[in-house]
């Protein structure tokens, strides 16, 4: 009988599977098919496997399709993989914690102003979606609520607009100034996860609008939050080693705001507010992993990752058009992680369209949308990626953005023993009012026309604008709208990079090329030169034209009694030294981890130049350039 019964069993269970086969997993079977539906809907048994996308293409076609679909209504919604319904869930409290707006001096980590932001090339955003790839994160960990111990796996993700004048929310403030913001939070805090939107009047006062939900916070001289009255989603725990599998995606219109999580099992949506009005004022966006909220005095926490973490943040926005957006080197929220930028610059591009940018545990720099260099005895690389030698002595113009953002270095030539190469001995910057020179022999820090002692580690804030800090050898300057330049002093010389708080905009000087072209130079009069030039042309016509006057030089500070003003007799490459002299320098560039190609070339020459196995290693951490210039 118990024989009888098991092979009843298995032939319902075949006919069951012929009658009704199992829906397949692929994302193909409902792509175009996302569906809202109501809280009558049979919930998925929490005693089920929890479904997952088989790889990364699955994840993000169901994660494309999901988000297609509105919540049904007000309230906390779910969907779990690969299912293509919102289900209603119980809305939770959400985080009774601020993330305030940044404050106080550019830090040499993410956030806190020090961040990439995507800005609409026209009209305003209407949503924002970031994602993250992921390499070498084991761990992080972070103080809640910027006290206590600290939590592994406690950090926000935030999507963060530009602050903006005139939202009727501000219309009680007695400070002109009060601006609405708001921010799309994904806040997990070790064991479990929530999303919601929290509001800002940011610099409103002392006091809150009565009766309408407002916390007081000390951030920026008296601000104002409340979370979205509808409550949070809970979501499961979301380890960092998860970050490349979260997608975020912030919304706004002119009736409602909303807000939608997908990981690799589930999906989670509410909707907000609106409650400061942001649509037709939201131009840039801020998406990256901070730590997990703020204090009562606005003092933002910070995510810490482990050693050898890269993080590399995509930033999409829907602003009705598909050309690539724009970089602003800035960001909005106050709390941090400890990771730093480094090279690459960011690049955007459609479709999208979205902008990507890289931090890590060794990017050593800050924000910058777009990054030029000038190293060794001289190798120059524009802002747009041509890479040239520029041998000439005397004052130049490295590079202006406007009348606020000016970059000077002072070349010396390597006379006797190399009279046709020359180093950077000292560079300055002018950044809005105030004057920064980096001066060597000896070595010295002069701000506005005085010497500073500054310790390594140390960060002086100079103005409300700008900051000069000292790691190891570096002297990093950043000014608040993202400029910046970081000088990093090898004994007699300099290497100078210059980072660039907007792109694309209008630069000029040796590091520019006019309208970004790589295939050409321009000088100072705007004369244009089609690559290539000759020997003759880039330092007499091109070259001269960039040179400094003693009247305009931000580089007198230095001390120097004369300043030599010369050009080099003839062209000076690698292949120009002696045999052996090349060999034992290129085997040095090869052992520090130079590749093939031009930089080996520029590797060579300075490893020989300066007799020292260090002066390879600017070079073995270098992108590739876009374009070359060899002048004859």
């Amino acid at each position: 009988m118990l024989q009888l019964l098991a092979g009843w069993a298995r032939f319902i269970a075949t006919l069951s599977t012929i009658l009704f086969p199992l829906a397949t997993s692929s994302t193909e079977a409902f792509a175009g098919q996302v569906t809202a539906v109501g809280s009558d809907e049979i919930p998925i048994a929490k005693d089920q496997q929890t479904p997952r996308a088989r790889n990364a293409k699955e994840r993000e076609e169901w994660q494309n399709a999901i988000e297609l679909a509105p919540a049904p209504k007000k309230g906390c919604f779910e969907a779990r993989y690969p299912n293509p319904e919102w289900k209603e869930v119980p809305c939770v409290k959400a985080p009774d914690i601020p993330m305030p707006p940044r404050q106080g001096p550019r830090p040499l980590v993410v956030g806190n102003t020090d961040d990439i932001a995507a800005t609409a090339p026209s009209g305003t955003i209407s949503s924002t979606t970031g994602s993250f790839t992921i390499a070498g994160v084991t761990s992080e960990s972070g103080q809640i609520g910027n006290t206590g111990p600290f939590v592994a796996d406690a950090y926000t993700l935030q999507i963060n607009p530009n602050f903006f004048v005139g939202s009727t929310a501000c219309a009680a403030s007695t400070n002109a100034n009060c601006s609405g913001w708001q921010q799309w939070v994904y806040f997990n805090d070790g064991t479990q996860g929530t999303i919601f939107i929290q509001y800002w009047l940011v610099s409103f006062g002392a006091t809150c609008p009565p009766n309408a939900g407002w916390t007081h916070n000390g951030a920026v001289g008296g601000s104002c939050f409340k979370n979205n009255t509808s409550g949070a989603v809970q979501v499961p725990n979301q380890p960092i080693t998860n970050l490349g599998q979260l997608r975020l995606t912030g919304r706004v219109s002119l009736t409602e705001d909303g807000l939608t999580l997908t990981t690799d099992t589930g999906a989670f949506i509410l909707t907000g507010d609106n409650a400061v009005g942001a649509t037709g004022a939201w131009q840039m966006s801020e998406f990256n992993v901070f730590g997990p909220g703020g204090d009562s005095t606005g003092a933002g926490s910070q995510a810490v990752f482990n050693a050898g973490s890269t993080v590399t943040p995509r930033t999409q926005i829907n602003y009705g058009g598909t050309a690539p957006p724009g970089c602003a080197a800035t960001g909005f929220t106050a709390e941090t992680n400890n990771l730093s930028f480094g090279s690459p610059a960011p690049a955007s591009s459609p479709p999208g369209p979205a902008l990507i940018f890289v931090e890590s545990s060794t990017g050593g720099a800050t924000s910058n949308c777009a990054a030029a260099t000038g190293v060794g005895d001289t190798h120059l690389t524009t802002f747009s990626g041509l890479l040239y030698d520029f041998q000439a002595a005397g004052d130049f113009l490295l590079a202006q953005r406007g009348p606020d953002f000016v970059v000077q270095t002072r070349q010396v030539s390597g006379r006797p023993v190399w009279p046709d190469a020359t180093i950077n001995k000292a560079v300055a910057t002018r950044m809005g009012k105030t004057q920064v020179a980096i001066c060597t022999g000896p070595e010295r820090l002069v701000i506005d026309g005085g010497p500073v002692d500054i310790k390594n580690g140390q960060t002086i804030g100079v103005s409300d604008d700008v900051a000069v800090s000292l790691m190891g050898n570096a002297y990093i300057v950043t000014s608040q709208s993202g400029d910046s330049i970081r000088a990093q002093v090898n004994g007699p010389y300099i290497d100078v990079s210059v980072g660039l708080g907007e792109w694309p905009t209008k630069v000029v000087g040796l590091l520019a090329n006019p309208g970004g072209n790589t295939s050409n130079l321009g000088m100072s009069d705007g004369t244009i030169l089609p690559l290539p030039v000759s020997f003759k042309d880039l330092y007499y016509r091109y070259g001269d034209s960039w040179r400094v006057s003693e009247k305009e030089s931000l580089l007198s500070v230095c001390g120097d009694k004369y300043v030599e003003q010369s050009n080099p007799d003839r062209p000076f490459y690698s292949r120009d030294l002696d045999p052996k002299i090349y060999e034992s320098a290129q085997g040095i560039c090869f052992a520090a981890g130079v590749k093939e190609g031009p930089l080996l070339d520029a590797c060579i020459l300075d490893v020989a130049f300066f007799g020292r196995e260090s002066a390879a290693n600017v070079f073995a951490n270098t992108s590739p350039p876009v374009a070359v210039l060899v002048a004859r």
